[in-house]
C-alpha cells in the first residue's frame, strides 16, 4: 500500500512538473520564439495584421508546438499509462498541427480579407497545450466505458 502511494505521489509530482514547464515556456514565449502576433493580439486594437515572414513565422510555431506536445504526451503517459494511447495522441497532435498550418497560411497568405479572430484561435491552437485540455478528460472517459 506505501508503495502504491509513493507512485501515485511520483507520478502528481511529475505532472505538476511539466505544468511549471508550460508555464516556463509562456513566460519566455517573446524570448524562445519568433511570434510577431503576441505583441499584436494583447491589445484590442483595430491596426491591420503585422506582415510577417510566414517560414520563420512557421519555424517559431513548429518549435513551440513540439515542445507543447512532447510535454503534453509526457502527462498523458504519466496519468495513462498506455502506448496504444500515447502513439495515438502523437497521431491526433501531428494532424492538427498540418491542418492548423495550413489554416493559418490560408488566413494570412491567401485570404485578400482575413479575419483576425480566425487567426487569433487557429495561433491559440497552435501555441497553448489546449488538446492537452481535451484529451484528458476524452480519455477517462474512454478508460471508464472499456
Amino acid at each position: 500500500m506505501q508503495k502504491n502511494k509513493s507512485i501515485v505521489l511520483f507520478r502528481l509530482v511529475c505532472v505538476l512538473a511539466i505544468v511549471f514547464l508550460f508555464g516556463v515556456i509562456r513566460t519566455y514565449e517573446s524570448q524562445l520564439f519568433f511570434d510577431p502576433f503576441l505583441d499584436y493580439f494583447k491589445f484590442d486594437n483595430n491596426l491591420e495584421l503585422p506582415k510577417v515572414d510566414f517560414l520563420q513565422l512557421s519555424f517559431g510555431l513548429l518549435c513551440r508546438y513540439f515542445l507543447n506536445t512532447i510535454l503534453s504526451l509526457l502527462v498523458l503517459f504519466i496519468i495513462f499509462l498506455d502506448f496504444e494511447m500515447l502513439k495515438f495522441s502523437a497521431f491526433i497532435y501531428s494532424c492538427f498541427f498540418i491542418v492548423l498550418l495550413f489554416s493559418l497560411y490560408y488566413c494570412l497568405e491567401i485570404n485578400e480579407n482575413p479575419n483576425k479572430i480566425t487567426i487569433f484561435y487557429i495561433r491559440r491552437f497552435l501555441i497553448q497545450p489546449i488538446l492537452l485540455l481535451l484529451f484528458i478528460p476524452a480519455f477517462f472517459f474512454q478508460k471508464q466505458k472499456n
